[in-house]
């Protein structure tokens, strides 16, 4: 049996519900790399990338290329974040990374750069069906999760809003793809986005609040 293979086969099966070891493996790595989010780790975006490698497999398995293509933008973003955090570590005080609200501009390319896209990709998977039995769910949550990657890797509180906006669609997708971990997992993920949200928006008014040292840079 090859790797592929074992990662799609059955872990056990839960409320008549088939758990794949991908989909159970790949968002509890997942499911990690939030944690190490929320607690600004920058060992977040090493997570990431090793969720969406597995998780490429789970989704390749019930034929979402939504999804797929959701994961391989993870590993290339986690890799640009890994690089971001890196040079914006000296930013806060502490040592840790900082993080601050998006400005109204930041805010209207994120916006709009979800919709063009969204639409886009929507309208690629419509005009392939064998891309996507979902195409505009599908197309939407592929989305939505680069402009998430893209926020927490610019230290942007937002990042949090639009995993918010993900998991709205993605906990009923996951269920009917067959993916029930993902689903579960997405419920999860929930949780900690507001407990995460609330964790930068305080930490975001203490560094605007705080006086500049001399010399910083800010």
């Amino acid at each position: 049996m090859s790797a592929f293979d074992w990662l799609n086969s059955e872990a056990f099966t839960a409320f008549g519900q088939h758990i794949l070891w991908s989909d159970m493996v790949g968002n509890t790595i997942g499911l990690l790399a939030l944690a190490l989010g929320w607690r600004r780790s920058i060992w977040t975006w090493p997570a990431q990338f090793l969720s969406g490698v597995i998780l490429v497999a789970a989704y390749a398995s019930v034929q979402l290329s939504g999804g797929v293509g959701k994961q391989l933008l993870v590993i290339g973003v986690a890799l640009w974040g890994w690089r971001q955090w890196q040079r914006g570590r000296q930013h806060a005080q502490d040592g840790t990374i900082a993080v601050r609200f998006a400005t109204w501009r930041e805010r209207g390319l994120l916006l709009g750069g979800a919709a063009l896209g969204t639409l886009a990709v929507g309208g690629l998977f419509s005009l392939y069906p064998s891309l996507s039995w979902s195409p505009w769910a599908d197309a939407y949550i592929f989305v939505g999760t680069l402009a998430a990657m893209v926020a927490q890797a610019r230290g942007l509180v937002e990042f949090w809003f639009a995993w918010l906006l993900v998991d709205l669609v993605g906990v009923p997708l996951a269920f009917t793809s067959g993916l029930a971990f993902s689903g579960f997992v997405y419920v999860i993920y929930l949780v900690l986005v507001l407990w995460g949200m609330r964790d930068w928006w305080l930490r975001s008014r203490r560094a605007a609040a705080a006086p500049a040292l001399e010399g910083a840079t800010v």
